[in-house]
């Protein structure tokens, strides 16, 4: 049961409105996160912000996995079936991709070096090794690119901070948390 009263779109402010138009344009209706991200337009316009520049680093596979691996490390349920659902259907990535992505690797060596970074950023809580970064250089990421794995990392982590707090109602078809792949 979610711990915060989801506003109706007449209740949210103002200032949010026309960001939650998009999303509903977006993806046919409002989802829940954006919903109760709305009660502050400030926080929902900076993450909005921060998720369109960072919608055009990387592609879109390593973002979806960069995504689906900080979901997991963070245990967000509602987080895993929105960016299951998206990788799935505007990524085409492959039920063992996204698992796969999930584990905190990927069948393809590139995108590999980026999730399990991902996952070690979060796993270190920042405090990687420069074995760490020498192996994402070697994919052949640059260091602008490390550093926005490290921003789209920070990007889900919000959202999935959001969600665990309190307890999003999931909008989308529902993916099981399972702790093998944590």
């Amino acid at each position: 049961m979610a711990r915060i009263a989801i506003p109706r779109r007449d209740e949210t402010p103002l200032a949010s409105k026309p960001i939650l138009d998009a999303f509903n344009r977006q993806f046919g209706f409002t989802p829940n996160q954006f919903s109760i991200m709305s009660l502050s337009p400030t926080a929902l316009a900076g993450w909005t912000g921060l998720q369109g520049a960072l919608s055009k680093t990387l592609d879109s596979k390593t973002r979806d996995g960069i995504a689906l691996v900080v979901s997991q490390v963070n245990s967000c349920r509602y987080c895993l079936s929105a960016y299951t659902f998206w990788a799935a259907n505007t990524a085409s990535l492959s039920l063992e991709e996204i698992s796969l992505n999930r584990m905190g690797t990927s069948s393809d060596s590139k995108r590999d070096a980026a999730v399990r970074f991902a996952k070690k950023l979060l796993e270190t809580r920042g405090k990687v090794t420069e074995s760490d970064l020498d192996i994402v250089r070697q994919a052949g990421f640059t260091d602008a690119n490390l550093v926005e794995i490290i921003a789209l990392s920070v990007q889900f982590l919000f959202t999935n901070f959001i969600n665990n707090v309190f307890d999003t109602p999931i909008d989308f078809p529902v993916v099981i948390l399972d702790s093998k792949t944590a």
